[in-house]
């Protein structure tokens, strides 16, 4: 499907980027297809080893539980993976609260945002979830949807609109969903999941880490660094995958010089 993974320079290995080429393709050419053999590729080895992978090469703080990178190599990254992976195939594996700190935001003194930090383990396990689910989702997604997409960036967008500007169209509509990622409709999003997805098990790991039982731990601001790729985390109550919204307007409303043309998509954090 791809050479490169979701936002982090590391090449995809053969046998998960075959997964995702086969699951992609059956989505494309099946439109109304439900998949419903999906979690058991969750836990596969090369599929968690390239989760943390992706997850190791963001950085980012310790969660809830104040493990760090260092402490599963000095532990062992493969009888941790390992765990993880019974834990997944047992159906044993809970998610953790999510660690959140408020970080101010640029520009606007006095106000602050929000940001979820989960444990490690989650962020793998999230991580082997959208590695398993985007390719799925990503072949509905129209090509005018730029936003925390393989092979698609901001400058696309506006490559795209410079385009449509010199063939005519003379107006641009910019919009923006405020503070949308603290109010997603759950139920709606869970139902446009389901379209897709059969598999009880991987919905029902998809709503229990929705509602993690924890909560949020309220923590103060910190310099720490809390990079975590928006592919993988951006609202740390869902488990997060590509459920992506958005379509292309014509003009037909507004007249053919008008074009609509959302560069944002609407994604899903499942965590």
């Amino acid at each position: 499907m791809r050479d490169e993974e979701i936002g982090v320079s590391l090449f995809t290995p053969d046998n998960v980027q075959k997964l995702q080429t086969a699951l992609h393709a059956k989505a494309k050419g099946s439109p109304k297809h439900r998949f419903y053999s999906l979690y058991d590729k969750m836990y596969r080895e090369d599929v968690l080893a390239f989760s943390y992978a992706c997850c190791r090469a963001n950085r980012g703080a310790a969660g809830v539980d104040d493990q760090t990178f260092t402490d599963i190599e000095a532990y062992g990254r493969e009888r941790w993976l390992g765990e993880l992976a019974e834990e997944l195939k047992r159906k044993t594996y809970r998610p953790q609260a999510v660690r959140r700190v408020l970080i101010p935001k640029p520009g606007q003194p006095g106000r602050t945002r929000p940001l979820g930090i989960p444990a490690i383990k989650d962020r793998v396990a999230q991580m082997a979830a959208v590695v398993v689910l985007e390719p799925i989702f990503e072949a509905d997604l129209q090509p005018e949807q730029y936003a925390y997409r393989p092979e698609h960036s901001a400058l696309d967008a506006v490559r795209h609109v410079h385009k449509l500007l010199n063939t005519g169209h003379t107006e641009v509509v910019d919009a923006d969903l405020s503070g949308y990622f603290d109010s997603i409709p759950h139920a709606e999003l869970m139902t446009s999941v389901a379209r897709r997805v059969s598999d009880g098990t991987m919905l029902h790991l998809i709503k229990r880490s929705r509602t993690i039982a924890g909560g949020y731990i309220e923590q103060p601001a910190t310099r720490t660094r809390v990079a975590v790729h928006p592919k993988v985390h951006r609202s740390a109550r869902h488990f997060r995958t590509s459920i992506c919204a958005g379509s292309h307007w014509d003009g037909r409303s507004w007249g053919t010089s008008s074009v609509w043309t959302p560069t944002w998509s609407t994604t899903l954090t499942i965590w």
